[in-house]
């Protein structure tokens, strides 16, 4: 066979006169035909859909003889661990888009990019309110520093994290 390993010859004219009149044919899928000469056959492993559901594939090199060195690649806004040869491990930590804002710390017990809305947000005050999947509302009591002399008392009507030296001391 002139064609080689994994190739079709095919030679309609089997005329002694015209040697050369002969076609390799690829036996895979992906068909490179050439005439007078073995074809440059290739196989996308690619084709097989091997990677996980919204995962993109590529092969580099779509010899036959190679397989598995394809990766496979999560979609985006996905942080990617991509594997070659066989489906990636596709993550998601909701806190990188910081969703709890300043004051606030986020965390995200479960970063699979399956999981949505289950980061918690915590006020870094003392004051601390947990809220799931939203920012937290912060309070903040001035007052509960002390900050007024002895024998005053302390109101503070705005508690708000956001806002600060609004507290009142007034005399007894």
């Amino acid at each position: 066979n002139p064609c080689g390993s994994g190739q079709t010859c095919n030679d309609p004219n089997k005329a002694a006169s015209s040697p050369h009149d002969y076609t390799c044919i690829c036996d895979n899928d992906n068909t490179i035909v050439k005439t007078d000469g073995p074809a440059t056959c290739t196989k996308d492993e690619c084709d097989a859909k091997p990677c996980g559901t919204g995962q993109s594939c590529n092969d580099p090199n779509q010899s036959p003889s190679s397989t598995g060195d394809y990766t496979c690649m999560c979609p985006a806004p996905n942080q990617a661990i991509v594997t070659t040869g066989g489906p990636a491990t596709c993550t998601k930590d909701e806190c990188t888009s910081d969703p709890c804002g300043s004051g606030q710390t986020c965390k995200d017990p479960n970063t699979s990019a399956n999981s949505l809305n289950d980061f918690t947000c915590t006020c870094d005050n003392d004051n601390t309110i947990v809220k799931t999947a939203a920012a937290a509302v912060c309070i903040l009591d001035e007052c509960s520093a002390a900050p007024c002399a002895s024998g005053q008392s302390c109101n503070d009507p705005d508690q708000s994290a956001a806002v600060t030296g609004d507290y009142v001391c007034t005399c007894p």
